[in-house]
């Protein structure tokens, strides 16, 4: 009995392989199928069901959802208060993704073009360390360096500069009641955490661009300042592209940040966390989502045209 058992088992084994052998397709579909209907099933699943929550409503009175199809949802987005929180969000956005560009350029040429192999390793090294603690423990670190006892309101006291530092607090549009509930705040530790997401890519970028390019610039009398705007940032330009989208799409989604830093004003993430998390109007969060979908997917478009795949 035992022997039929083993002979069985092998006939079965047998059959499955030969199966799988004749039809190659079988097994990469077999091999696919989990990473397809974790792609096709929970990713896009879930966003159309986001889609039609959105088209839904809330009951004024009983605080139900009204699952009738209407567009009364994103009607209330053009609400002044709704607005102002998707604007604000946008120009914190652009706003972070300019200086990390203006940041990471310099550091990303050096390490492309002059940096010797071990200078490279410890930069390197020095991008990639701040990635590996937690996002919470960097930006609780932020609060202390910005509390009113903290080690940056000290250093500026010691040289006669903590004027300048309150002038800038009471600062409109930027300013708040101190350091950590002010615009500046929120904005520096934005640039500080997403500021290695721009340099990789961007050091990618440049390693790519010819020596011989910059030599030939060179002996045919281009000025550096020519040479940059002609042959590096052209060329640079993907990378640049594709680095700004971790950081535009980082901050415009992120719902911590703004309540640990910054004024009581909202933004886009913080307001879809609350709309889910404390109001339950989940339409009008799903609604929020899909303003910041459409503005991703805009961008997306706005850097497929840059090229900027080519650097991912």
């Amino acid at each position: 009995m035992a022997v039929n058992r083993e002979e069985r088992r092998g006939g079965v084994s047998a059959r499955g392989s030969g199966f799988f052998y004749r039809r190659p397709w079988a097994k990469l579909l077999l091999l696919l199928l989990p990473a397809v209907l974790w792609l096709v099933v929970l990713y896009l699943g879930s966003i159309a069901g986001l889609l039609i929550n959105s088209f839904w409503s809330i009951e004024e009175f009983t605080g139900l959802i009204d699952r009738t199809l209407t567009l009364s949802t994103y009607q209330d987005l053009w609400v002044p208060y709704n607005r102002d929180i998707v604007l604000r969000t946008l120009f914190m956005a652009a706003g972070v993704t300019i200086a990390c560009a203006i940041l990471a350029f310099p550091l990303a040429y050096y390490m492309a073009r002059y940096a010797t192999r071990r200078g490279r390793f410890v930069l390197y090294l020095a991008v990639l360390m701040p990635l590996w603690s937690s996002y919470l423990v960097r930006a609780l670190a932020w609060r202390q360096i910005f509390a009113r006892e903290g080690v940056l309101y000290w250093s500026l006291g010691k040289v006669g500069l903590d004027g300048v530092l309150d002038t800038l607090i009471r600062a409109p549009m930027v300013g708040g009641s101190s350091l950590i509930a002010s615009k500046i705040s929120l904005f520096v530790v934005y640039t500080y955490l997403w500021l290695p997401f721009m340099i990789l890519p961007v050091e990618a970028a440049l390693e790519r661009v010819p020596g011989s390019f910059l030599e030939a610039s060179s002996d045919l009398g281009a000025r550096p300042g020519l040479t940059f705007r002609r042959i590096v940032l052209p060329l640079a330009k993907p990378g640049l592209i594709a680095g700004s989208i971790f950081t535009f799409s980082l901050t415009l989604g992120d719902f911590i940040l703004p309540t640990m830093f910054g004024s009581s004003e909202f933004y886009l993430g913080q307001q879809v966390y609350t709309q889910i998390g404390v109001v339950g109007n989940t339409p009008l969060a799903a609604a929020f989502t899909f303003v910041a979908m459409a503005i991703m997917i805009v961008y997306l478009m706005v850097a497929k045209r840059g090229g900027a795949f080519e650097s991912l």
